[in-house]
Parts: C-alpha cells; sequence; structure tokens
C-alpha cells in the first residue's frame, strides 16, 4: 500500500493508507479516524475487502468458512457502521461491493455466495433504517459479474485443479467505472456485466433450470492442469498491486448493459440508432423491389 500511495502522491494526488483487518471493527474505525484527521472527515466510502475459497462445502473447513465470513460480511458491517455515523452528519455515499452471485450461487464457492447474499441483505436493511431516520446518505450494493481481477489467486483453493473465472469474463474498469457513478450519483444498485443481471433474472424466471445451467459451473471453474502452489488468501495478504488476473480467454473491457443502465441516453441513443438502420434496410427492401 505504501507503493500505491507513493503513486497517487508522485501524480499530484493525496493519499494516506492505513494497515488493517477488516474483520476487526477497532481496525476500521482507526481508518475513518485518520480519514478525519488527515482531511477532515470523507464524504464517500467503499466497502470492497473480499476472498474466496474454492471447494465443496464437505470439503472445506468450518474454520475457513468462518474466515470468510469476517473479511467478506463482518467487513462490510463494520465499515458501514462506522462510516454511516460519519456520514448521517455531513452526507455522503455508502459503497458495498457485492457481487452477481449476492442474486445466485453456484457450486464451489459456496462460502462465498453465501457471504455476497449476507451482504446483499444487510445492505438492503441498512439502507432502509437510514432512509427512516432521514439520513443524508445513498446506499449503493454494486454487483460484479466475472472480473479479471487476481481473485482466483488470493482465494484458498480445495481442488486439485487451477481455479478459472467462468466465462464471460469482464476488466476490472467497469467495476471502478461503476463505484465512481455510486459515489456521484445516488444509485440503489449496479450489476456490472450483462451476464450478471441475466443471471439473476434466470433465477427469478426459472430458478429450476437455472440450477441445471449453474451445475456446469463445476467445470467451468477449474483449468485442464493442476494447481501450480497452495492458494491461502485467507490468512495472509498477497502483497501485489496487481489490477488483472491473467484470464486466458476474452475479456470484455467494457459492458454495454452497465453503461446502459448507468446513461440511458447511450441506450435511447443505441435504440434510435437501430430504429434508423431498420427503416433504412426496409427502403431498400422496398426500392429494391420495385
Amino acid at each position: 500500500m505504501r507503493e500505491l500511495v507513493g503513486e497517487i502522491r508522485s501524480s499530484g494526488g493525496k493519499a494516506e493508507y492505513v494497515v488493517a483487518d477488516v474483520g476487526e471493527r477497532r481496525q476500521i474505525q482507526n481508518i475513518a479516524d485518520l480519514a478525519i484527521e488527515r482531511f477532515g472527515g470523507f464524504d464517500t466510502w467503499v466497502n470492497n475487502a473480499g476472498v474466496s475459497i474454492y471447494g465443496k462445502f464437505e470439503e472445506v473447513s468450518i474454520e475457513d468458512q468462518r474466515k470468510l465470513f469476517e473479511t467478506n460480511y463482518w467487513g462490510v458491517v463494520y465499515g458501514s457502521l462506522v462510516a454511516a455515523r460519519h456520514l448521517s452528519q455531513r452526507g455522503g455515499a455508502l459503497i458495498n461491493v457485492g457481487s452477481a452471485l449476492s442474486d445466485r450461487a453456484i457450486p464451489i464457492q459456496g462460502a462465498y455466495c453465501a457471504s455476497k447474499h449476507a451482504v446483499k441483505g444487510f445492505t438492503d436493511a441498512l439502507r432502509m433504517e437510514l432512509e427512516h431516520d432521514g439520513a443524508p446518505i445513498s446506499v449503493t450494493l454494486i454487483k460484479p459479474s466475472s472480473i479479471d481481477t487476481p481473485y482466483r489467486q488470493h482465494a484458498k483453493n480445495y481442488m486439485r485443479e487451477e481455479p478459472r473465472n467462468p466465462p464471460p469474463v469482464y476488466a476490472p474498469e467497469p467495476v471502478a467505472e461503476a463505484i465512481l457513478y455510486a459515489a456521484e450519483r445516488p444509485i440503489r444498485d449496479i450489476y456490472v456485466g450483462g451476464a450478471g443481471r441475466a443471471l439473476a433474472l434466470g433465477a427469478f424466471v426459472a430458478p429450476g433450470l437455472t440450477d441445471k445451467a449453474m451445475e456446469q459451473m463445476f467445470d467451468a471453474q477449474k483449468e485442464d492442469f493442476p494447481s501450480a502452489s497452495p492458494h491461502n488468501g485467507l490468512n495472509h495478504p498477497s502483497g501485489s498491486l496487481l489490477e488483472r488476473g491473467a484470464y486466458s480467454g476474452h475479456v470484455a473491457e467494457s459492458s454495454l448493459y452497465t453503461r446502459s443502465a448507468l446513461h440511458p441516453w447511450v441506450a435511447g441513443g443505441l435504440f434510435a440508432a437501430g430504429l434508423g438502420l431498420a427503416y433504412v434496410a426496409a427502403l431498400a427492401m422496398r426500392n429494391g423491389s420495385r
């Protein structure tokens, strides 16, 4: 983190860092205290810490599942409560990074899915409580699809095979853009990647069929070669500043669905362009038939 802060400062920005375990509320409070001391406060708080486990439930120890929840769920709870206390006095944005798996679980990453379901429930309930109390805080849940970050390298892996992100896979930049959008404009939730929205819709409309489709995720999350090294991001930080996860397949650098959701005029323009092309094609066909 010291290196990242140095990069930000060298480019003209202001930054500080705090070493903290998000599973400890006191340590999260230290983050807020430093921000208040150095910058006079904050108007945006993002809870983004997360880790996963690859393995069937019968293989994954209860201790590891609890450790995952300390980061993925309790880290969000502690961060949200600390941030809400400060933001209630000055207003601002609280942004929790969940997952498309907040709405639809997949096998092999069951503990991760459960934690993201919990994050969604907590975020929705907290939003209602803050609105009821008149707190000037927008609460947003970001729901990324498969993203090409070092996520799988940082996960703990119980499988013999190397973990793999199931396609389609998106670049991390659209997630950052969605977070920035939520920091500037109140919005309830944002799916990053049309695949995630389609997954949630399928789970709502046809849950049984979606179960069958998701069972294909057993193979989709495994490479065809053995795991190169033991993964264990539950207890040991990576120490790297890598943004990409070196996904071997196609990575979508943007999401038309997400862009359309955030900027309706884009969707309207595409729709109008489509109508225009259809009109031109109809004229061409009509003139050719004469």
